[in-house]
């Protein structure tokens, strides 16, 4: 059955000038030993990686780069490009071995491996500006996502400080500078018995999940040193008796 690529071309809202390279980027090796999507696979993983390593610097400015490197993890691997494969239906137009393998038989690795290759082929046709339009579409809901995480900080502080201390955690703005078109807000929170956490933000809303993350991280490392010094007396006592 002749595969028809105008379905894919729809779906990603673009028409290839090179539609060889768009089917290149579908043909698994073990159909096409020579003209395969191997190498477009290795370009758009690097491609992905610089669009999304791209979008968290604008989203999260003042995060740490451990923090941007478990948001990164989390949006560009295996499994999200397989969520991605599996929106677009990759499964109907991908070449393999054997035409008579029902094509959601699809192994889960091809579809990934594919949707990267689909990405190569989209920078080499369009250009970056393009494909970085289409990437950012398609893992809009991940991005998302990621975000929320950063919200649940917030909320975190707020059910912890309110089963504690019956009392919301205090939020207070230090500063607001900066051009209009990109503010710097400076925002401190504190509990009843902690001192002030201060974190910034391209928002008031970010530079508080940003402080919450600060208090959080510090409860925590209470919580641990309690708990360590909990177990280093009991096995003091133990040892003594």
């Amino acid at each position: 059955m002749k595969i028809d690529y105008r379905n894919l071309e729809k779906k990603l809202k673009i028409n290839f000038k090179n539609k060889d390279l768009l089917i290149k980027s579908l043909t698994h090796k073990s159909y096409d030993k020579e003209n395969n999507n191997e190498k477009l696979e290795f370009l758009g993983d690097r491609v992905l990686g610089m669009v999304i390593a791209k979008k968290l610097l604008e989203i999260y400015p003042n995060e740490n780069e451990g923090i941007l490197d478990k948001k990164f993890a989390s949006l560009v691997n295996k499994k999200t490009c397989l969520d991605i494969a599996k929106k677009l239906e990759l499964e109907k137009f991908i070449l393999t071995f054997d035409s008579r393998k029902k094509k959601n038989d699809i192994e889960n690795k091809l579809l990934s491996d594919s949707c990267e290759a689909l990405i190569g082929s989209i920078y080499y046709d369009k250009g970056f500006s393009v494909v970085e339009k289409i990437i950012l579409n398609l893992w809009s809901k991940h991005i998302k996502d990621s975000v929320i995480t950063q919200v649940d900080a917030k909320t975190k502080l707020q059910e912890y400080s309110l089963k504690k201390y019956k009392r919301l955690p205090i939020y207070k703005l230090i500063s607001n500078t900066g051009p209009r078109h990109k503010p710097l807000f400076k925002i401190s929170v504190k509990l009843i018995d902690t001192k002030s956490f201060i974190a910034e933000g391209n928002s008031k809303k970010d530079a508080e999940q940003n402080a919450a993350i600060l208090c959080l991280k510090n409860i925590k490392k209470i919580w641990f040193g309690m708990i360590q010094a909990f177990y280093f007396q009991n096995i003091n006592i133990m040892r003594i008796h």
